[in-house]
């Protein structure tokens, strides 16, 4: 396993999008993840859609195999981004973070999304 941080680049940022691009054509990862904050919305939409193409910006059609949703915990009923993302990717939630220890990193659970949109 090989965990490449990218460091918080922005996704507005070019030449830094244009250098994930690049780690992702230089290693040739088995699964490319897609981390991003459950608080950001719909702006999450956005840095999804910088973020794909930016891999795509390196001359191949990779693009990500799944998504981490940090801070899953404090969104509550604000579950659409994470529906968004999966709808428009057709990429999965791998793991959702609910805290700042690797045991806090869980699988999500579909049944509870559910229920969280009709209660």
């Amino acid at each position: 396993v090989v965990l490449v941080d990218t460091a918080g680049r922005m996704q507005n940022n070019l030449p830094l999008m244009k250098a994930l691009s690049n780690l992702v054509v230089q290693n040739d990862p088995d699964l490319v993840l897609f981390v991003c904050e459950a608080l950001v919305g719909n702006d999450g939409m956005d840095q999804l859609d910088m973020f794909n193409k930016a891999l795509k910006s390196g001359g191949h059609n990779r693009r990500i195999d799944g998504i981490v949703l940090t801070k899953f915990d404090t969104v509550s009923d604000k579950v659409g981004a994470a529906l968004t993302m999966t709808q428009v990717t057709g990429a999965p939630v791998v793991f959702i973070g609910t805290g700042q220890k690797y045991n806090h990193l869980k699988k999500l659970s579909v049944q509870s999304v559910i229920k969280t949109l009709f209660t």
